[in-house]
């Protein structure tokens, strides 16, 4: 799977649904960059054999994240990440802001309840932004 090292986070063995495990990497890639504004995604059938997951599944992600504003499907060329996904002009300020802190709130959560603290996840997230992949 060379160059989709995004994707390498969908496991069939966790207990998450693997269509919520692909828009997570999906939307983490493109939050800390390692998929940009323009780059193209592999194509449905590509992935859902590197990923060895139902072709309907990546369809779904793609249609999901399509109708939300992430990506953009362009018949016969291929599905892109759209210009400006990761920013939130076009979404209510204060509503992002109050859906960040939940994200927050749950991912503080998680982790304690797992026994990590505030600076390990913390550091955890920085390498997500300097492109590591831990």
């Amino acid at each position: 799977m060379a160059g989709w090292d995004w994707a390498q986070s969908v496991n069939s063995r966790d207990a998450t649904p693997l269509h919520a495990q692909l828009e997570r990497s999906i939307r983490v890639a493109i939050a800390s960059r390692r998929l940009r504004n323009g780059d193209q995604l592999p194509t449905v059938r590509q992935l859902a054999v590197a990923l060895r997951i139902n072709a309907n599944t990546v369809a779904k992600v793609y249609t999901h994240l399509e109708r939300s504003g992430t990506l953009q499907t362009r018949r016969g060329v291929g599905t892109f990440v759209v210009e400006g996904s990761a920013s939130a002009s076009d979404q209510n300020q204060e509503a992002r802001a109050a859906e960040l802190r939940a994200i927050a709130t749950r991912a503080l959560t998680d982790a304690s309840a797992h026994g990590f603290s505030v600076a390990d996840l913390r550091r955890e997230l920085l390498t997500f932004t300097k492109g590591g992949t831990s």
